[in-house]
């Protein structure tokens, strides 16, 4: 096959075969494929029919090079690529499938190739001109990243792609890049195998489309074979019987063979409905929340929660009541991606309490091992929990001295009665419905049996914010905080991470990250830390988080979607947006319409943005934030401005903070409709009451309400009042421990900047605003940029400061400090800009481009709906481009 533009770059002849200059072992994705039962194609084809369909391989083979930039080494019934990321290669494999499977469908013959993806450290170097004239490749590749490869190919089943656990992360990483396709591959581990002449076993995985690839194990060859415990092994378990049998009991014991289920660090599992056989019924919910709250000490084991084993529950058409017994959990772990089924029972047996767990393989039911502990009396329950888990974390692989180092016992981090127990669990269930009232009593009642349960008091504090009862969320909080030493690790760590945002505003991040890193299938946590870090405008870093909360064992990945979609659409990627907002909705969560609003409004698609506000729900004033956003996006300022009244109605009566960010979105809307006076006024009052609630004393919204003053100060300063940004940032020197945030020390900065550009320090306010932006930058530091380098003549400066807000409409919809309070400013200023960069484009002199951009500023908000100040800048700049002397 001839040489890809890839292949032939330029180098010197040179005699034999020889590194090129500077070659040294590098890192490269390696993939090898083969066509599977190739000669058969010669004998159904016949030669010209073969060569004819090769004709075409190599064309196919040809535009995915191109397209996955890849470097072709070697060809014959199979290829040898090199590629520089694994996610190309996987590209180029699942391309390279489906292409020869639709040139066998033309041939009514079913084509498929076997694949193997690895990453490793390769030599390359190219053959001379004379070598390759007699028959040598051009490249050469060697490397042991080579046989490894070749070795997942050649096991692989037809139609399948392997992966080595060096190659299987980084693409599985990265498969966003193969857009929605990327969403729908299986990911699957076939456990760990044993190459003939490499010591170590590896794990390997398979990746491809439902319906298309295999999706399990290959069969063992001499070359590969799975590495499985010795009693899996017949022949092998003839002679260990034997020699069990010569060294007696005691030697069977000491020398236990590992479970049958290639169980790895941070699989899942599914936990059963608990049998109780005693007849006691405070056993029921009590043990089973204790096995649970046991278990998830461990780092090494995760459990698939309730809450999501109900989910998958409904998704199979049973009601919601069904038992998890054997079969139905393994069912479920088979959907979800759990790696074992764990039944938990509780029977009493001779007087004494037993309790015991049954580990099964969900793929065969079969029992892989069980545990089990008694005590006197229901009492002795809860040790004998910690005693079966402690077993049971051990025989899936665990480290015993960090199961001894991370676990606490039970009645230490619960309680010792089950009756609160039991009251906690059912409230856990409750709180997973969102039937916050059933939830909080229970929680309550928990509390009144046991006042030192502190984690029925975080149960208390999460009810109460759910509710936006914030005052009673914080006394729970404070409960909780003195019970620190009945909390385990994880959920002490939890706990201080909401008292950060409470307490220490700067430190709230960082806290949420610390967990995430240290937790990274605590799904609470990871949702937390990517929701702060994007609350900072730190999208990039939060986008990666978000991606692994959301996972299918997730039982809020619904919410993570939406996060993923306002992440990605404030990074303007509109059709990954696009995708995990869908995404969200299908899985129940309706606040993802608000998002999908704000998408299409971005994209300047506002009749379907419009038809999709009236789909949101009138019963939820924080819908209207969009609707009001929208209705200034398109010019219709009194529709925006009945959307802000009707919120506000209703928020004065339910919610006190976010009346006043709404009257921050009407005062826009106002202002945009020509009535400046009634806009200050709403101004003037939202900066007020939230100066004023944060000089009350403990505020739960403290730092919306600082960033609130500061936008409405901002606004002020449009509106003529530039005595208000003075009265804020007085203010603000009274709660300079909530300004630290580094979002509110941003936007302090900005507010700083603005009061001096007004009196004519604008070289200060360019430092001041410089030193404080950064790649994270807010809206509103990038429009007080634009207007700083606009009054200091720096035009250059000032154009790209224009077209960057014109460019992150995503940006201007979704940022989220003070909730949205800044969102119709940031949209009305996204379309300003327009009209910006058309009056620096004339003061440059270029009235063809200044022409045009009036021209796309006029389309946007037409000259008859424009208010008096926008009508006048716009005739300013109509008579400015008009003058002899632009060109």
């Amino acid at each position: 096959m001839s040489a890809t533009p890839l292949d032939v770059a330029a180098t010197p002849s040179t005699e034999g075969a020889m590194f090129d200059a500077g070659d040294a072992p590098q890192l490269r994705t390696i993939l090898l494929t083969d066509i599977c039962d190739s000669t058969r194609l010669v004998e159904v084809l016949g030669d010209k029919g073969t060569a004819q369909l090769f004709r075409e391989h190599d064309r196919l083979v040809l535009t995915l090079q191109q397209r996955w930039r890849g470097r072709l080494i070697d060809r014959s019934d199979g290829l040898l690529l090199l590629f520089e990321r694994p996610i190309d290669g996987l590209g180029f494999a699942i391309d390279y499938a489906r292409g020869l499977a639709e040139t066998g469908k033309l041939r009514s013959m079913d084509i498929k190739v076997r694949a193997g993806l690895h990453v490793g450290e390769v030599l390359t170097w190219r053959n001379s001109e004379e070598s390759v004239r007699v028959g040598a490749k051009p490249i050469e590749v060697e490397g042991l990243a080579k046989p490894t490869a070749a070795r997942l190919m050649s096991m692989a089943r037809p139609g399948q792609i392997l992966l080595s656990a060096v190659a299987e992360p980084l693409a599985h990483r990265a498969a966003r890049e193969l857009g929605e396709r990327g969403q729908n591959l299986i990911w699957k581990s076939l456990g760990r195998w044993r190459f003939k002449g490499v010591p170590e076993p590896q794990e390997i995985f398979e990746v491809g489309e439902p319906g298309l690839a295999p999706l399990r194990a290959p069969p063992n060859s001499p070359k590969a074979w799975r590495a499985v415990p010795l009693w899996r092994r017949p022949a092998m378990l003839a002679a260990q019987v034997a020699l069990v049998v010569a060294v007696g009991i005691g030697g069977w014991l000491g020398t236990r063979p590992a479970p049958a289920i290639a169980f790895g660090e941070r699989d899942w599992v599914v936990v059963g409905d608990l049998r109780n056989l005693t007849g006691q019924s405070v056993l029921d919910e009590s043990l089973e929340q204790a096995f649970r709250i046991s278990l998830e000490q461990s780092r090494h084991v995760n459990l698939l929660s309730d809450l999501k084993t109900r989910d998958t529950l409904a998704r199979m058409q049973l009601p919601a009541d069904t038992v998890i017994d054997r079969d139905i959990a393994s069912e479920i772990a088979l959907r979800d991606g759990a790696r074992a089924v764990i039944l938990p029972t509780v029977a009493e047996v001779g007087g004494r309490v037993r309790f015991s767990v049954e580990v099964i393989d969900p793929a065969t039911q079969s029992t892989v091992f069980a545990e089990q502990a008694e005590g006197q009396g229901a009492a002795s329950a809860l040790e004998s929990v910690d005693n079966v888990v402690a077993a049971l974390r051990q025989e899936l692989g665990e480290a015993l001295q960090v199961i001894e180092e991370s676990s606490s016992a039970l009645p230490q981090v619960t309680t010792r009665s089950l009756d609160a127990l039991r009251a906690y669990a059912i409230a856990q269930k409750a709180y997973a419905r969102q039937d916050y009232d059933t939830s909080m009593r229970l929680y309550e009642r928990a509390t009144q049996i046991d006042p030192r349960f502190a984690l029925a008091w975080l149960g208390r504090m999460r009810v109460s914010f759910a509710r936006e009862e914030k005052e009673d969320a914080v006394a729970a909080l404070r409960k909780a905080q003195v019970l620190r030493d009945h909390l385990a690790p994880r959920e002490i760590m939890y706990m201080e991470a909401w008292a950060a945002r409470f307490d220490e505003p700067s430190e709230a991040s960082s806290r949420w990250q610390e967990l995430a890193r240290l937790y990274p299938d605590y799904f609470p946590g990871l949702t937390s830390a990517a929701i702060w870090l994007y609350e900072d405008n730190r999208f990039d870093e939060a986008l990666e988080i978000a991606k692994s909360a959301a996972q299918p064992q997730n039982e809020t990945a619904s919410i993570n979607y939406d996060v993923l979609g306002r992440l990605f659409l404030g990074l303007e990627q509109y059709s990954e947006a696009s995708s995990a907002l869908e995404s969200a909705v299908s899985l129940g969560y309706s606040s993802a319409l608000r998002r999908q609003v704000a998408l299409q409004a971005a994209m300047r698609r506002h009749h379907a943005a419009s038809v999709l506000a009236e789909s949101l729900p009138k019963q939820n004033p924080h819908a209207y934030f969009e609707q009001v956003s929208l209705g200034v996006d398109r010019g219709q300022w009194m529709t925006a401005r009945k959307a802000a009244n009707e919120a506000l109605g209703r928020f004065e009566a339910q919610d006190a903070y976010s009346g006043r960010a709404m009257l921050l979105q009407l005062a826009v809307a106002e202002w945009m409709s020509g009535e400046s006076e009634s806009a200050a006024g709403k101004v003037e009052r939202a900066a007020g009451e939230a100066i004023a609630a944060l000089d009350a004393g403990w505020n739960p919204n403290a730092e919306d309400d600082v960033a609130l003053a500061i936008y409405a100060a901002l606004l002020g300063q449009r509106l003529g009042d530039e005595d208000l940004a003075k009265r804020v940032l007085d203010a603000l020197r009274r709660h300079a421990e909530i300004v630290s945030a580094p979002s509110l020390t941003e936007l302090h900065e900005i507010l700083r900047a603005e009061v001096l550009r007004l009196r004519g320090d604008t070289n200060q306010a360019i430092a001041t605003l410089e030193g404080s932006s950064s790649e994270n930058a807010r809206y509103q530091m990038k429009v007080a940029l634009l207007s700083a380098y606009s009054d200091a003549g720096k035009l250059d400066e000032a154009v790209k400061e224009a077209r960057w807000l014109q460019r992150r409409r995503g940006l201007a919809y979704v940022e989220l400090r003070c909730g949205h309070c800044v969102q119709a400013l940031n949209v009305v200023d996204s379309n300003l800009a327009v009209l910006a960069e058309a009056e620096l484009l004339a003061r440059q002199g270029n009235r063809k481009a200044a022409v045009a951009k009036l021209a796309e500023f006029d389309r946007i908000w037409p000259v008859e709906i424009l208010p008096a100040h926008l009508s006048d800048r716009r005739a300013a700049l109509a008579n400015l481009v008009s003058k002899v002397g632009v060109v």
